[in-house]
């Protein structure tokens, strides 16, 4: 059975209706149809549900204390390599399923977001490092960090062409969608056992302290700032497709006015879904462009 099929096979009760098949059957947000499913059906889970409320608070404290902590010890320990280890390892061994294969698709989606809009402005030669892992293992290779520097370095890299080749980012008649994949992302299963119950809004919550703790502080408000160029790829992406009507769901506004790290993590589940939504609708444009 599909992940869609979860909900598709739900049935209604009128007397009681279900919030989350509300949310799944409702086309007014462009999202993969399958994704869609395993993201609320993550997020009807127990472990939101009452874990979530329980640990968010203590993740947010334990995010002050660290601060505190690397404001008094500025050159304590800090090592990219042992904090995506602990990552790779609390991924496999407590993460559910739906919420692992909504972190991988997450890179795999990002990558071919920023190829699209590099793709789609003419005159640009900026180099990419796309990410696309289909298992846990490139969490290892320090991959949260890397998809952080891809971010800014895309951005700092267009710019840069853009501004000295005096070129104008706009609306483009015929979309080069060479760099967006319609068909499912082939992500491998992931772990299943009685251990993988952390939803991900939760297990985000969880991470972000330990991000922080084994990163320099410049690195974590690095990664943290970084949420805040969802608006910034939007309109990007809305110049050259000339619409902008989808951005009104990207809640991490302002790139001029970063926040700051308490509400990381919750910041980072918008982030995710941000990027499924774009990509999703260059999907739709992308069937519209070849059916014409």
């Amino acid at each position: 059975m599909s992940q869609a099929d979860y909900f598709n096979l739900m049935p209604h009760d009128k007397r009681d209706p279900n919030p989350f098949l509300a949310i799944y059957l409702d086309q007014s947000i462009p999202f993969n149809e399958e994704a869609k499913a395993a993201y609320l059906k993550d997020c009807s889970s127990k472990s939101r549900q009452f874990l979530l409320p329980v640990l968010r608070p203590l993740a947010r404290l334990l995010i002050v204390l660290f601060q505190i902590y690397k404001i008094l010890v500025p050159k304590a320990f800090t090592s990219s390599r042992a904090l995506h280890r602990v990552l790779y390892w609390g991924m496999k061994t407590f993460v559910s399923p739906d919420a692992n294969y909504m972190i991988l698709r997450h890179f795999y989606l990002g990558s071919e977001v920023l190829q699209f809009i590099r793709d789609n402005v003419p005159g640009v030669q900026v180099e990419m490092n796309p990410l696309k892992p289909t298992n846990l293992k490139p969490v290892k290779d320090d991959l949260f960090l890397v998809h952080d520097l891809n971010l800014y370095n895309f951005v700092i890299n267009l710019n840069r062409e853009i501004r000295e080749k005096q070129i104008e980012v706009t609306k483009q008649n015929r979309l080069n969608f060479d760099a967006i994949t319609s068909d499912p992302i082939p992500i491998e299963p992931m772990p299943k056992r009685w251990t993988n119950f952390l939803d991900l809004t939760t297990a985000i919550e969880c991470f972000t302290p330990v991000y922080q703790l084994f990163l320099t502080d410049n690195d974590f408000w690095r990664a943290t700032n970084s949420l805040q160029l969802d608006e910034t790829i939007g309109i990007l992406a809305s110049k050259i497709i000339g619409n902008n009507d989808r951005l009104a769901l990207i809640n991490n506004k302002h790139p001029m006015v970063p926040l700051t790290t308490l509400r990381a993590g919750f910041r980072l589940v918008l982030h995710g879904l941000a990027t499924e939504q774009m990509h999703a609708l260059l999907v739709e444009l992308k069937h519209k462009q070849q059916a014409s």
